[in-house]
């Protein structure tokens, strides 16, 4: 379950990647740089969504702890990429990483976070609840 839960989270980075460089390519120069990462955010976290609704059933969790365990990995999997990676691989400063995370300035990147630590939780319990009522139904 953790192997392919990191699988998934590297097609998430990608997907975030892509999401970055159409934020920087497109939407900042045509709406302005903080109109372009609130729509970029909200566009990442549906497609977390999305993603991880296809992709939580692969992964198999067998209990909502274990959902919260993959949400939990794919935070921090985030994070260390976005500071780690982020200061050291693109040599951003520890400022301009850490304005991310600056509510009252506008930046709603904390979003993601939230979103990437509950998908599989919601995932999980909208599925098993679907399957439940469809096996109620197919038995009557």
């Amino acid at each position: 379950m953790l192997a392919r839960s990191v699988l998934i989270w590297f097609v998430l980075l990608t997907l975030a990647i892509a999401n970055g460089a159409v934020r920087e390519g497109l939407l900042s120069p045509r709406i302005g740089s903080g109109a372009g990462h609130v729509v970029s955010t909200v566009l990442l976290s549906a497609v977390i969504l999305l993603v991880g609704w296809v992709a939580v059933p692969w992964i198999g969790p067998h209990s909502v702890q274990d959902s919260w365990l993959i949400g939990l990995t794919w935070v921090t999997l985030t994070v260390a990429f976005e500071f780690l990676g982020g200061h050291f691989l693109f040599g951003r400063p520890w400022t301009l990483l850490f304005a991310d995370y600056n509510l009252l300035a506008g930046r709603i990147w904390v979003m993601v976070l939230i979103v990437s630590l509950i998908t599989p939780v919601v995932s999980y319990t909208w599925r098993g609840s679907w399957r439940a009522a469809s096996s109620t139904f197919m038995q009557r």
